[in-house]
């Protein structure tokens, strides 16, 4: 690489945030961190000020003003270099600016697609963690990426792996179909009839990932692969039948591509973020690991099997949006952190997460080719719908 890239890491204090803030300390020859920004953990976010010296730093909450007073002040007694800004609209100049090149996506949910359209509408490198930006509105990201010659790279484990996979002369000639590859969650082995009765602790006791919250859960009730089948679509331009899901509980084999002469291409690797998040910032080239190598000279098993729709109803909601496209991301999306939400403040069950998605998808107002005021609309009338829902049920 022969210049230095500058670097966002917008969400900085999150999973992903954190573990990109130690894949860039471990490529400071090649990338320099600009800017970090959070929403409200101030503390972490202090932190990693000390330890990175950015040039900005964001927080996106709202703030009274003696505290933004008091928190912009303590950049004038400990670092003076980093320059503090209050707001959403501080993210969005700073990406569409000239400072940054690369910018890391992984503020979570629907609260990532403006920083998300603003780099690549820019042109930047997108090294995109947050799917809900492509599963909301990949119709407007992917175009607007081309026009401008943009690099929009997944960080998702599976993402990355067909990204990887695919970087073969062959690429997606005589492609047959890909497959994504999921833990199947911390429930994939309680019996159907117990799911209804799934605590919240219960829900985010992830086996083999340490994740947020949301995440967590959406890998219980698998609308996490719903989603990554939308992203999948958006990404690398298929169909939904070209997409399968299958559980793979040691998250070795990250996700695989399939070619029509029955040739199946693996990427396989220990589960760590920093791996796909390191690729997504060095590509085309590879580095040295910023973590674990597979040990070969260790006995392993690996193993999968059919995802069972019964156990997983919300897998089927994704296939579903995939193939219909238009509004239907937007209003699954923001159905689905609604319902996450009130699980984990225990007023539904889990198993009511696919019940509620499927009734305020149904009940939309479909339109094929929405623009990003619609979806945004249409966004904030599932989470109301949710609501409403809720209280009348």
């Amino acid at each position: 690489m022969s210049q230095i890239r500058n670097v966002a890491v917008l969400g900085s204090t999150g999973s992903i945030g954190r573990a990109a803030i130690d894949v860039l300390q471990r490529l400071r020859n090649t990338h320099r961190v600009t800017a970090i920004s959070c929403h409200s953990q101030l503390d972490l976010l202090e932190s990693q000020i000390g330890l990175v010296q950015p040039r900005y730093a964001i927080v996106t909450k709202g703030m009274a003003d003696s505290e933004r007073t008091s928190w912009q002040g303590v950049q004038h007694r400990e670092s003076p270099a980093t320059e503090r800004l209050v707001g959403s609209d501080a993210i969005i100049d700073l990406v569409g600016g000239t400072e940054v090149d690369t910018v890391i996506g992984a503020i979570v949910g629907v609260a990532g697609l403006e920083s998300a359209l603003e780099a690549v509408r820019t042109g930047k490198r997108l090294a995109l963690a947050n799917k809900e930006s492509l599963v909301v509105a990949g119709s407007l990201i992917m175009p607007m990426a081309e026009r401008t010659n943009a690099e929009v790279l997944p960080v998702d484990s599976e993402h990355s792996a067909i990204f990887q996979c695919l970087q073969s002369p062959q690429g997606t000639k005589d492609l047959r179909r890909i497959i994504l590859t999921g833990s199947g969650g911390p429930l994939r082995d309680w019996p159907i009839d117990k799911l209804s009765e799934a605590s919240v602790e219960d829900a985010l006791s992830h086996p083999t990932w340490k994740m947020g919250k949301k995440i967590t859960v959406d890998s219980a009730t698998m609308m996490n692969k719903a989603l990554e089948v939308i992203e999948a679509k958006w990404l690398f331009g298929l169909k939904a039948d070209q997409i399968q899901v299958v559980i793979h509980p040691q998250s070795v084999i990250h996700s695989m591509v399939e070619y029509r002469d029955a040739s199946v291409i693996a990427q396989m690797s220990p589960p760590d973020m920093r791996l796909p998040i390191q690729y997504a910032l060095t590509y085309p080239d590879r580095e040295h690991a910023s973590s674990p190598a597979i040990d070969w000279g260790t006995p392993m098993q690996l193993n999968w099997k059919p995802v069972d729709p019964e156990r997983y109803p919300c897998l089927a909601l994704g296939f579903e949006v995939a193939e219909r496209g238009g509004t239907c991301g937007a209003v699954l999306n923001a159905a689905n952190e609604a319902c996450v939400e009130q699980f984990l403040d225990r007023k539904i069950r889990l198993t009511d997460i696919a019940k509620i998605c499927r009734i305020i998808l149904n009940e939309h107002h479909y339109s094929p080719s929405p623009d990003l005021a619609e979806l945004l609309r249409l966004d904030r009338w599932s989470r109301e719908e949710v609501h409403r829902w809720i209280k009348t049920a």
